[in-house]
């Protein structure tokens, strides 16, 4: 496989791919948009590496900051060159690449990535990071390792919470199935694993859940074609366990991409007709794809291209789910380009999408109808606040409290946090329309 060559024609080393791929995402884009064409130019035995140092230095990003600015005389100004620095920090401090070839490899990529001059920094501050490694590492455990706007929200709406909620953020979240229970129970799937030799256990508050306690391909997982399971997080599982009784109903799946709610409704009820809106035509695609290996795809579902914000349902709902579009911040270990790439702005804009896509949808529920506002947040001002201002201006709305021992029970609705070994920062919220 061949590497990519930088601007004199030469190739590459793995490191400089690592830091190419962080200076796109401190450019603004998307990990996902980036990672798999970044990925094609890394040689197969190096992918492991590339995956774990570009997530590794995301999740620990403002950390790396921290433990960085105070070794440098005068700032840098330089993106590449901080790059590389935290590049080679995450190396040492983190994992177990030798030291000696994580400040070789480091050192080779800046003057690779055209730094020449500045190579002698990162190979000053590197080779230092290894005779004080046990208080630069005190440093990076300490760090909150959150962008200043966010701990400053994070410490206003939880404020006792925040270290811990610092802390569970920088995690690396554990990888969950769903199993289709169409297929195959819980614990037959288990006994499948078992015989395997995977090892995995069984989900706590979803009684479809199962957590792998191994890093694994998933699609070389046994029963995968076949539909045998899906892979949700633990606490986004639990949605379909709020939800009334669907069978024979009609239910709106909006803002639906990429279909786990969908299937787990399915594999659950058989509802007369479900419709799975969302306006990014890409995602909806993954939806049909799910829905077809998971054997669903004969079932009356629709899928519909469709802004919820203006979208009109040919007949009221009895039932919709709204899991609406937010700050994502409940997902940060999963996503953790978020920490470089939400800015406090996003939040103001993001709150009004949510009061005027919850508007429209409710304009199609039917009376004696259930909404379920759902967010992957954790602020606020997306959750409790939301409901807080929903109820305010509909005396046609009756919250149906949600009686379970998970979470923290807010004004309106539940908020689950991230959990080491557990599921993502989620929030629930059960309405009902009264009139």
């Amino acid at each position: 496989m061949r590497q990519s060559p930088n601007a004199s024609g030469k190739t590459l080393n793995l490191r400089a791919q690592v830091v190419k791929t962080l200076l796109a995402v401190q450019n603004g884009q998307s990990l996902a948009s980036v990672l798999q064409q970044h990925m094609a130019i890394v040689s197969d035995k190096d992918r492991a590496l590339y995956h774990e140092l570009v997530l590794g230095c995301l999740r620990q990003w403002h950390a790396l900051k921290q433990v960085t600015l105070p070794l440098l005389s005068k700032p840098l100004e330089n993106q590449v060159v901080e790059t590389c620095l935290y590049v080679g920090l995450y190396q040492l401090l983190c994992t177990r690449v030798a030291a000696h070839a994580a400040i070789s490899e480091t050192v080779d990529a800046a003057k690779q990535l055209g730094m020449e001059s500045l190579s002698g920094v990162v190979n000053a501050i590197l080779r230092r990071a290894t005779r004080e490694t046990e208080q630069f590492y005190d440093v990076l455990e300490q760090a909150s390792n959150l962008p200043s706007w966010l701990s400053k929200r994070l410490k206003k709406d939880w404020g006792e919470q925040l270290a811990e909620i610092s802390y569970e953020l920088k995690q690396v979240a554990p990888l969950t199935l769903r199993v289709n229970t169409l297929q195959v129970s819980r614990d037959e799937y288990l006994e499948i694993l078992e015989d395997e030799g995977i090892e995995a256990h069984a989900c706590e508050l979803s009684n479809v859940g199962i957590v792998l306690d191994e890093s694994i391909h998933v699609p070389s997982l046994p029963g995968f074609e076949a539909g045998g399971f899906s892979v949700q997080d633990e606490h986004a599982q639990l949605c379909a366990t709020l939800l009334p009784d669907l069978n024979g109903k009609f239910v709106i799946d909006a803002c639906a991409a990429p279909g786990g709610k969908t299937a787990h409704i399915l594999e659950k009820y058989q509802p007369r007709k479900l419709i799975a809106l969302d306006q990014d035509e890409k995602r909806l695609k993954r939806v049909a794809e799910n829905l077809e290996r998971l054997a669903l795809s004969e079932e009356p579902v629709e899928i519909i291209t469709a802004d919820a914000v203006k979208w009109t349902s040919p007949e009221l709902a009895d039932c919709i789910v709204l899991d609406a579009p937010c700050s994502a911040i409940g997902v940060m270990r999963r996503h953790p380009d978020i920490r470089l790439l939400r800015q406090s702005g996003d939040i103001a804009k993001t709150v009004q999408l949510q009061k005027q896509i919850l508007e429209n949808m409710w304009q199609q529920l039917k009376v004696g109808g259930t909404l379920l506002y759902i967010t992957c947040s954790i602020l606020k001002a997306e959750n409790e606040q939301q409901m807080v201002d929903f109820f305010a201006g509909h005396t046609d709305a009756k919250e149906i409290k949600i009686d379970a021992d998970w979470g923290i029970e807010q004004i309106h609705g539940r908020q689950l946090f991230p959990q080491i070994g557990r599921g993502d920062g989620f929030y629930y919220c059960l309405i009902e329309k009264t009139a």
